[in-house]
Formats: C-alpha cells, structure tokens, sequence
C-alpha cells in the first residue's frame, strides 16, 4: 500500500480507487432501487407501498448513517496512522471500529423498535401509509447488526486500496437481493414486507465477506481483538461525526420536504405527491451513491498523504476526484433533462404519477454537476480529518436547501418546491470553491508545512 500510494501518478491511483468503489455504489444502489421497483408494481397497493417506503427511507439511511461514522473515521484513521509509519495505531483505529459497531446496532435497534409509531409518524406517514411502512421498517430494522457492520468494516477494504473486494462485497449483497426480491414479494405474496426480508438476507451476506476478508486476506491491517480505548473511539467519532451530522441533515431534509407536501397539497394529493418525491429520491440514490463512492474510494489518498505531509499530492487527489465526479454527474445532468420519463417509469404504471414525477424531477435535478464540489472537497477534507474546515461549507448547502423548502410554498406554487435541489446544488458549489480557494487551501499548505 505505501509504496503504491508513493510511486504512482495521483490520476491513476483516483482511477484505480474510485472507479471500483464508483461501481460498487451502483451495484448498493440496487437495495433500495430494486426494493422500489417491484414494490411500484404490486398490484392495487403499488403507489401506496412505494410511499410507504420513501417515508421509511430517511430513518434506515439514518440507522446506516452510523456506518460510516464509524467506518469512515475509523479508516481514515488507520489510513493516516499507515501514512506517519504507525502500524499499532492502525490496528487500534480498526479494533476499536468493531466494537463500536457491536454496541451501537444493539442501540439502535432497541431504540428503533421502541419508538416505530413514532418516528413514521414524524417521518410524514399518514394513517393509510402507517401499516406498510411498519412492516417495511420493523423487519429492516431487525438487520441492522448485518448492516452496519458490513458497511461499516468494507471502508476499512477500500482504505487499505482493495478497491475490486470491496466492490466485490457489495455486488454479492445487490445480486442476493435482486434474485430475492421478486421471490418474496410476487411468489410468497409477502408484498413490500417480503423486499424488506430480501433485504436483510443480502446484507448477512455481504457482512460475512467483508468480515472473512478482513480476518483471513492478507491485508496491511487486518481485524484483530485488543487495543481498546476511549482516546482511539473518540478519535474515530471526531473524524466521522462528520458524515454522520451530514446524513442526518440530508435526511431531516428529505423529511421537510415531505411535510411540506403534505401540507401544501393536502391529504390525498400530498400521498402522491410524496411518491414522486419518493422516486426524485431514487434518482438522487444514482447521483449521491456513486459519487460518494469515487470519494471514499479515493479517501484513503487523502488520509495517507495528509498523514505523510504531502500537500502537492492532496491537493493533486482533488482536482483529479473533482474531474472523475464531474464527468459522472454531467451525464446524469443530461439525461436528466432529456428524457426523465424513462426514468420514472420504472417505478409507477399511473401515467398521472409518470408525468408529475418526470416534471419534478427535471427540476429538481437543473444543478447536480454541483454536487461533484461538494463531494470532492468537502469528502476530501473530512478523510483528512480536516472537520472544522469540512463541516461549514457542507452546512451552508444544508441550511439553503431547508430555507427553500420552507419559503418556497409560501411563495410559490407547491409544484415549484422541485427547484429547491438545483437552488441549493448551484449556490452551494459556488460558496465551496470560493471558500476553499480563498481560505481553506493556504491554511492546508501552512498546517502541512
């Protein structure tokens, strides 16, 4: 790993790392996708269990959200104690990474079940959605161990450069649940209950190859026992707090939106209105995913430079994830714009839905290139465990995104709300670049110095 990461060109390094983990993504997008897909078109129940779901979704990614908290601030840790020559560091960033997983799934999952009603109803369930999205919820939630620590440890993969095998791992769980989904769902008759069955069996799987590479590959740092510590866990929890705080954001947004539709359009309008949501959201699974993914395949870059003191090369690793993101995003942008009906026809029948969904989704999408900004550098940053650098210009999206939500229905008609995701993509890149250049890239060169 050391003496790849020091010999080879930035550029190959961003290709031979992010691509892979690029891919991955799109092979884990197919969790909630297909999930999505098929629910849509059950019979007579298909809009209202495709709502259902798109209400479950901020709470689940909230729950994975933990994940890569842990898997992020533990890999980018052990990827920095790699590049200062600290092998035993290493371990203790990955040792202590296990066992906060161990206790926090159990956490959740408790928590999660207790207060259920609760939270969907908080979430924007309405009580016709409420029995669907109970099921879905309470049989995701009793996976929450497989999935949390699959995702969590397959960063602990990527950072030590295994990008094919943690690609791997995540190809096996999509290929799982894609075979089962329909088995559960159309054969079995369990209905959206059977996707979220599907699912939780797809996740054990990719768990146990992640866990097996882990102990059994040779690797740099393999999983071990020992080393525990409250100095390494608050560590790991400062460097991927970050990613956390962002999820949650992402999600209480999606939530927001929600409740605004349902405000704004009322019971049965707003019911559909949410499943056009629903499906912008899955579409936005295709931009977010795989360019998070580039970002975290490429994180271990990052860290391990920014632990050797190595600016030319930082900053090498974000002009090339910038380009490598912006290149994927401009062709979502396009096709985005052009034929956004193909698209939303795979999750609904209803040409009604089809036509609202594929006007909301054409602006709602109008910004996304700007998300490649956000992803490269903010993601860049937070693998440096640069959070106070990270985190401001991250929020200042968040913060636009939500004020848009709120004052646009006041403003404007309801269906004007979609612009809200080009409003907060575009403004959002512009401050990042203007923050980064002005003020965030000479204090890196001075800190580094």
């Amino acid at each position: 790993m050391e003496k790849e990461f020091n010999t080879t060109s930035i550029a190959k390094l961003v290709l031979k790392l992010g691509i892979p983990a690029m891919l991955a993504q799109f092979f884990n997008i197919l969790y909630s996708i297909v999930d999505r897909i098929f629910v849509g078109n059950i019979e007579n129940t298909g809009e209202l269990s495709l709502a259902a779901i798109g209400i479950c979704a901020p709470a689940l990614t909230a729950v994975t959200a933990f994940a890569f908290m842990v898997g992020i601030g533990g890999a980018s840790l052990m990827s920095i104690s790699i590049g200062r020559g600290d092998r035993s560091e290493a371990q203790k960033a990955m040792n202590n990474s296990v066992l906060m997983l161990v206790f926090i799934s159990i956490a959740v999952t408790f928590i999660a079940l207790l207060f259920k009603k609760e939270i969907l109803y908080m979430l924007g369930a309405s009580d016709n959605i409420y029995p669907l999205a109970s099921d879905y919820f309470t049989i995701y939630i009793l996976g929450t161990f497989a999935s949390l620590m699959g995702m969590g440890m397959n960063q602990f993969i990527l950072a030590q450069g295994c990008a094919r095998d943690g690609m791997l791992s995540v190809m096996l769980g999509a290929a799982v649940n894609v075979i089962l989904d329909p088995v559960f769902i159309y054969v079995f008759h369990m209905g959206v209950k059977g996707a979220a069955v599907a699912t939780v069996i797809s996740q054990i799987c990719s768990m146990v190859y992640v866990l097996r590479l882990l102990i059994f590959k040779r690797l740099t740092i393999n999983m071990g026992i020992g080393g525990y510590s409250l100095r390494i866990i608050r560590r790991i929890f400062a460097i991927g707090i970050m990613s956390f705080l962002i999820t949650l954001l992402d999600n209480f947004m999606i939530v927001l939106l929600n409740i605004q539709l349902r405000r704004y359009a009322g019971e049965v309008t707003g019911d559909k209105y949410i499943a056009c949501a629903a499906i912008i959201q899955s579409f936005m699974i295709l931009v977010n995913n795989p360019g998070q993914g580039i970002t975290t395949g490429c994180g271990t870059l990052f860290s391990f430079h920014c632990g050797a003191g190595n600016y030319k090369k930082v900053m090498e690793s974000f002009k090339y994830v910038l380009l490598l993101c912006g290149a994927y995003l401009g062709i979502l942008l396009v096709l985005s714009q052009t034929i956004p009906s193909v698209f939303v026809r795979v999750f609904s029948r209803n040409s009604e839905t089809i036509a609202l969904a594929a006007s909301f989704l054409s602006k709602y999408t109008m910004g996304i290139p700007g998300v490649a900004v956000q992803y490269a550098f903010v993601d860049g940053l937070t693998a440096m465990g640069k959070i106070r650098y990270a985190f401001p210009v991250s929020f200042f999206r968040k913060v636009l995104y939500i004020l848009c939500v709120l004052m646009l229905p006041m403003i404007t008609d309801i269906d004007n709300i979609f612009y809200v995701g080009a409003i907060s993509d575009i403004v959002g890149s512009i401050f990042t670049l203007a923050v980064f250049f002005a003020v965030i890239r000479p204090r890196l060169r001075r800190e580094m110095a």
